[in-house]
């Protein structure tokens, strides 16, 4: 920290028993450690590229999305990218949004973006979770100790709160569709799993669509840094990902 502010001719920081703050030229400065941290972690990867390969992409996705998306994107990105190379890492949002801002991650697909000057975000479309349950087809007849609730998103979570508040009372919540998966394989009973997962438990037997229980759905979200949102290349992937939510 010293031979930073000696480096800038300024103090950075006021230090305290109480702790330590920025001054007033270290608020300035800030933004422009973020972007020459960024630019440093960006140089780095442009000279780790796999052999063989001319650039390698970053792409962080959603958790919940990656069993049912991940394959038929990437199958898409290569093609379109045959030069490509590509390190792919399933995470939650918040940690994708930090990525993006460090340089870790190129590109993200999310649940949830978290507002910040230097990222931009852009809708893509939208996701539907369907009900499921091993014990009843009526969601009248679905019972809040047998039922697994969803946390996917802060933006799920409320919608599934206001759509069956009667059923947030379940003994057990989770952040992934396939957890709930697991847990009804393991205990039986009801909760909302992507829909593609839900058609094929359906009919793989053992489960049935709660009908009358309202779909909810969750928007999904292509995110870079802001200093990437009109370049050609973030705008393919963002064009690719968008084609699967038609």
């Amino acid at each position: 920290v010293s031979a930073l502010e000696q480096a800038v001719g300024a103090r950075l920081f006021d230090r305290s028993r109480a702790g330590t703050t920025l001054t007033p030229e270290g608020k300035r400065f800030e933004p422009h450690a973020r972007a020459l941290r960024h630019e440093w972690n960006e140089a780095r990867r442009r000279i780790q590229i796999p052999q063989g390969a001319d650039e390698l992409l970053r792409l962080g996705i959603q958790n919940d999305l990656a069993a049912v998306y991940l394959g038929d994107w990437v199958a898409e990105f290569r093609a379109a990218l045959p030069a490509m190379a590509f390190y792919i890492e399933p995470d939650y949002s918040n940690q994708m949004c930090a990525d993006i801002l460090t340089g870790i991650l190129d590109f993200a697909v999310m649940f949830a973006p978290k507002p910040h000057p230097d990222l931009h975000f852009e809708t893509v479309g939208d996701v539907t979770y369907r009900m499921i349950s091993t014990d009843t087809a009526e969601l009248a007849k679905v019972r809040p100790d047998r039922f697994v609730f969803a946390h996917f998103s802060p933006a799920f979570e409320d919608l599934h709160r206001q759509m069956t508040p009667e059923l947030a009372a379940s003994p057990v919540s989770v952040g992934q569709s396939a957890s709930v998966v697991s847990l009804l394989l393991a205990m039986g009973g009801a909760g909302y799993v992507l829909e593609k997962t839900a058609l094929q438990l359906i009919d793989g037997g053992g489960f049935m669509a709660v009908g009358d229980a309202p779909p909810l759905r969750q928007p999904v979200y292509a995110a870079v840094h802001i200093r990437h949102r009109t370049q050609g290349l973030h705008r393919k992937l963002t064009q690719l990902v968008a084609r699967h939510f038609e």
